[in-house]
C-alpha cells in the first residue's frame, strides 16, 4: 500500500483530527505545530501565537482509497475558510486557515479549490486560507493526541448554541460564512421561491449536506419529485435532521432543521408517496451536493 500525506490547519486540532479519522482511506493522523520558525515548540508557547507555528494535522492516507482533492473537500467543509486567525471562539494566528502543500500537485489542488470557492459565492467574503509550502512538522503532546477520542467526544465544533452565540456575537460568523441568500433561509427561516432551487431536478447519485455546516442529510435515492416546487424526499438520513412544530404564518406545520448547526431546511408533510409517508421540502440554498465518486 503506497502512503502519502497531507497536512492542514484549521483551527483546534482536537476536532480537526477526530474529522479526519473518520474519513475513510485516511490510514492514520497526527496532530501537531508547524508553519513557523521555532524549533520544538511546546503547546504552551504555541498558544501564545508568538511562534508563528498553526495547530496542524499530518494525514497519512492512501490515494488509492481518497484523493487528495477530496481530503481538501473534507478540509474545507470542516471549518470556515474566510476568518482570518480564528475559527470560533479560537483566535489566533495558532488557529488560521492554512494547507501545508507537498509538491506542486497538491499546490495546484489547493489553489484550484479555493478559486473554485470564491467563484461560487459560498462565502460572503473571500476564503483568507494560506498555501505554502510544508516545512517541518512539530508533533503535538501525547495528551493531544486523539483528544475527543480519549474522551468520548466525537466533535469540538465551532458552531455555537444559541446561548453561546448571543454572547459572543457567533450570528456574526454565519453572516460571514453564508451568502445573503443562504442566511436568510438558513438563519433566519426564510423560503426560496418554488421552481428556481437549483437542486430540484437533479437527478445525479450522491448525498446532501447542510448548506451552513456541511452535516450529511439526505441521500439521493431518497428524493422524488413532488411537483410541488421544491426538492422533496420521502426520508433524512438517521439523526441528521431535527423536527421542530412551526405555528408560523398562521400555519400549522412541522419544521426541518439540521441537527448539527440548528440552521432552517425546509418543512415535512405526511402526505409523502411511499411507505415513509413523509414528503420532506426543503429549500435548494439549505444544501450543498457532494456526486459519489
Amino acid at each position: 500500500m503506497s502512503i502519502a500525506h497531507a497536512i492542514f490547519a484549521a483551527g483546534c486540532f482536537w476536532g480537526v483530527q477526530a474529522t479526519f479519522d473518520s474519513v475513510p482511506g485516511v490510514v492514520a493522523t497526527e496532530v501537531g505545530y508547524t508553519g513557523g520558525e521555532m524549533h520544538m515548540p511546546t503547546y504552551q508557547e504555541v498558544s501564545t501565537g508568538q511562534t508563528g507555528h498553526a495547530e496542524a494535522i499530518d494525514i497519512s492516507y492512501d490515494p488509492e482509497k481518497i484523493s487528495y482533492k477530496e481530503l481538501l473537500e473534507v478540509f474545507f467543509n470542516a471549518h470556515d475558510p474566510t476568518t482570518k486567525n480564528r475559527q470560533g471562539l479560537d483566535i489566533g494566528p495558532q488557529y488560521r486557515s492554512a494547507v501545508f502543500y507537498i509538491g506542486d500537485e497538491q499546490k495546484k489542488e489547493a489553489e484550484s479549490m479555493i478559486e473554485k470557492i470564491n467563484q461560487s459565492g459560498r462565502y460572503k467574503n473571500p476564503v483568507v486560507t494560506e498555501v505554502v509550502p510544508a516545512g517541518r512538522f512539530y508533533p503535538a503532546e501525547g495528551y493531544h493526541q486523539k483528544y475527543l477520542k480519549k474522551r468520548g467526544k466525537k466533535s469540538c465544533s465551532v458552531i455555537l448554541s444559541e446561548e453561546e452565540e448571543e454572547e459572543s456575537g457567533g450570528e456574526e460568523i454565519w453572516r460571514n460564512r453564508l451568502s445573503a441568500e443562504q442566511y436568510r433561509v438558513l438563519r433566519e427561516k426564510g423560503t426560496e421561491r418554488p421552481f428556481s432551487g437549483k437542486y430540484l431536478h437533479n437527478k445525479a447519485d450522491g448525498t446532501y449536506v447542510c448548506g451552513a455546516c456541511g452535516n450529511p442529510i439526505f441521500a439521493s435515492s431518497s428524493k422524488f419529485d413532488s411537483g410541488s416546487g421544491w426538492p422533496s424526499f420521502d426520508r433524512a438520513i438517521s439523526g441528521s435532521v431535527k423536527l421542530t412544530e412551526d405555528n408560523s404564518h398562521g400555519m400549522k406545520r412541522i419544521e426541518v432543521s439540521c441537527a448539527k448547526c440548528g440552521s432552517h431546511l425546509g418543512h415535512v408533510f405526511p402526505d409523502g408517496p411511499t411507505e415513509t409517508g413523509n414528503r420532506f421540502c426543503i429549500n435548494s440554498v439549505s444544501m450543498d451536493f457532494k456526486a459519489k465518486k
